[in-house]
């Protein structure tokens, strides 16, 4: 099965400056922009930003 380019893999990482990242899937057709998405940072120890890094 090929990899579909829909759906490409991304990195989310945080604004708090710590350089914690997450990695997801996104749906280029629903989100064409960058993604930003709250989730938990474990370094600062709470929730911040996430944006995705080209």
């Amino acid at each position: 099965m090929a990899r579909n380019e829909l759906r490409p893999v991304v990195k989310l990482r945080s604004t708090a400056g710590t350089g914690h990242t997450y990695v997801t899937r996104k749906n280029r057709r629903n989100d064409p922009d960058r993604l930003t998405l709250r989730k938990y940072d474990p370094v600062v120890r709470r929730h911040v930003p996430y944006r995705e890094e080209r």
